[in-house]
């Protein structure tokens, strides 16, 4: 099946106590790579929230932001810092009388100098978290699922009008190589023609030996072949199930391969031009197998 490595997804969740966001974005990469921010205070859930892409996600760059507000009153206490509170306003009061100022010292200027009122943490169940965070993760990762299918549609349709290309054209080289021997035995004889300027008599059965020899060099059936069977192979992982974009990516590496072996042997400049054909329409396939999962 193919996959689109490049999607984004988002779902809001209100499920009391608790206000949740995911949003996921993913990317190409070789390897599944996950980047993960989450709420400060909630770092218990990383593993189970990594774990759950993984299951999701074969390959791709993921980035995700997980946002969880705890909405009890648990969740929304506050504590005071006595100490540090009041040897801020005796340290600003000082600074007044040395200054010669006569301005009040206010709650506001106190309250600037930060790390006066702090939020106090409430104990966590990481259970009941993930109980509430796990359908509004799975929601995004299942939307994330369905734009990445909806890009890998695109992109089958795609691959399969240029492998539908390139079959034509490997049908066309495979009809231009029968013609290779007669080539070479045109060429031969023209060749000793051109030579002997008609004073001696040419050896018909010779110069068949001869091209046939030159054309078992340029034989490319057994690339054909292959060639033939790696668009099979292609098309059958395309309908698989499985990721199908390492072996794809390794497939067309084959394919260039037989391709440029067609091109080394070619006898033709009619089956040159059709090979030269063919591996551009390889390479366009190549750039949209990078976005492959």
């Amino acid at each position: 099946m193919i996959k689109s490595m490049t999607a984004f997804a988002r779902t809001d969740h209100q499920r009391f106590p608790y206000s949740l966001r995911v949003e996921i974005r993913s990317y190409n990469s070789r390897h599944l790579d996950v980047a993960l921010k989450l709420t400060h205070g909630y770092e218990m859930l990383e593993e189970r929230i990594k774990a759950l892409i993984a299951k999701a996600v074969a390959r791709g760059r993921v980035e995700i932001r997980v946002q969880i507000q705890d909405d009890s009153d648990a969740g929304n206490q506050f504590a005071v810092n006595g100490p540090r509170a009041r040897a801020y306003h005796e340290t600003l009061t000082a600074l007044n009388q040395a200054l010669g100022l006569t301005d009040p010292v206010t709650l506001d200027l106190v309250l600037a100098g930060g790390g006066i009122v702090q939020a106090v943490e409430a104990e966590k169940d990481a259970d009941d978290l993930w109980r509430h965070l796990q359908p509004c993760l799975q929601t995004a990762l299942d939307d994330l699922d369905a734009m990445r299918r909806t890009e890998g549609d695109h992109l089958a349709q795609d691959f399969t009008m240029r492998l539908d290309s390139i079959e034509a054209m490997l049908e066309e080289i495979a009809v231009q190589a029968e013609q290779v021997p007669e080539l070479y035995r045109q060429r031969l004889s023209e060749r000793i023609e051109a030579l002997t300027h008609g004073i001696a008599e040419i050896d018909q059965a010779r110069v068949a030996q001869e091209a046939a020899l030159l054309a078992d060099r340029s034989d490319i059936s057994e690339e054909i072949v292959r060639a033939r069977s790696h668009i099979k192979q292609f098309r059958a992982l395309m309908a698989d199930n499985a990721p199908a974009g390492r072996p794809l990516n390794f497939l067309l590496q084959e394919f260039n391969r037989e391709f440029n072996t067609m091109g080394s042997k070619s006898g033709k400049a009619a089956m040159a031009h059709t090979i030269v054909a063919v591996k551009s329409e390889l390479e366009k396939l190549r750039e949209q197998i990078q976005n492959v999962e």
